[in-house]
């Protein structure tokens, strides 16, 4: 769902293999989004638990700048009434 959304297009391309390598960064936005939400005080994510992705806007995406963006996010949105 997240291969053609150009929200992604500007975070830094990243191959390394240590580093979610071939993993959806639209997916780490989204756990990321989720944490921030809540104001998670511990941050972690596990690249396992994201699927794999080389289509669209996210391929060859840093999948720790997506979920660093997303939890920025998530907790400013955290802030607006609803």
């Amino acid at each position: 769902e997240h291969r053609y959304n150009p929200d992604f297009k500007d975070l830094p391309h990243d191959q390394s293999k240590f580093n979610g390598r071939h993993k959806c960064s639209g997916c780490a936005y989204d756990h990321g989004f989720a944490l921030g939400q809540a104001k998670s005080q511990t941050l972690s994510i596990d690249y396992s638990m994201l699927p794999d992705s080389q289509a669209g806007s996210v391929r060859h995406r840093s999948v720790q700048a997506a979920f660093a963006r997303g939890y920025l996010d998530g907790v400013l949105a955290s802030y607006k009434p609803s």
